[in-house]
């Protein structure tokens, strides 16, 4: 356990900040699913569902740019197919 101020601070705000992107990963991993599954009836929607998913985990800061991209790049790809 810290002994100073500021970084007794900073373990409660890593505490909530953890929690938080926990949550964040966690929904976009169901939303990626669920847009699996839908792909079979609705492409375009699930493809919108997905890349939406995305962009809100890096709008939170929870990807980054490149890993979206690349999940994007994934995903286009088996729905393509």
């Amino acid at each position: 356990m810290p002994n100073i101020k500021s970084q007794k601070d900073r373990v409660k705000t890593n505490k909530v900040e953890t929690l938080r992107n926990k949550s964040v990963k966690s929904e976009l991993r169901t939303e990626l699913k669920k847009a699996e599954s839908a792909v079979e009836t609705d492409k375009a929607a699930a493809v919108n569902a997905a890349f939406s998913a995305i962009d809100i985990a890096v709008r939170k800061g929870v990807l980054s740019k490149n890993a979206a991209n690349r999940k994007k790049a994934k995903f286009a790809k088996r729905a393509a197919n």
